[in-house]
């Protein structure tokens, strides 16, 4: 992104409205990034039931209003700064991100549902997995 919106330019200049709720939406991503932890203590870059440290579901916090909120934060980040940096390769490039992030919340699920006790209830409770009200 810095190769597209600054060296070399190859994205025309944004307007400085755009580029400013670039930076707005990463406001929401490090909230969410930071809620994430505070909020479930089994979070981990790896999609595994963690049974040595008694894993169970985290339902308050922010994981009450969406059933993955620190994807929902990596998602705003993502298309949060490269309008920030004004790079429409960027864009795209994160648009492809976000879908790759998508088909991981699908796999994991399937397992969260098969492995660890409580999880399908929590899914009635609260309805969506990464936008509220959508999906």
């Amino acid at each position: 992104m810095p190769l597209d919106a600054k060296r070399f330019g190859w994205s025309p200049d944004f307007p400085i409205w755009l580029r400013s709720l670039g930076g707005i939406a990463l406001v929401p991503a490090f909230f969410l990034f930071y809620r994430s932890f505070t909020d479930n203590t089994f979070l981990s870059p790896l999609v595994r039931i963690q049974a040595e440290r008694k894993q169970r579901v985290a339902s308050t916090g922010v994981y009450g209003f969406v059933r993955h909120p620190m994807y929902l934060g990596g998602i705003c980040f993502f298309i949060g700064t490269p309008i920030l940096l004004g790079s429409q390769f960027g864009i795209l490039l994160r648009l492809v991100c976000s879908l790759l992030l998508v088909a991981r919340i699908i796999g994991e699920e399937k397992m969260l549902v098969e492995e660890l006790e409580g999880y399908a209830d929590y899914q009635t409770k609260v309805k969506y997995r990464l936008f509220p009200l959508v999906w």
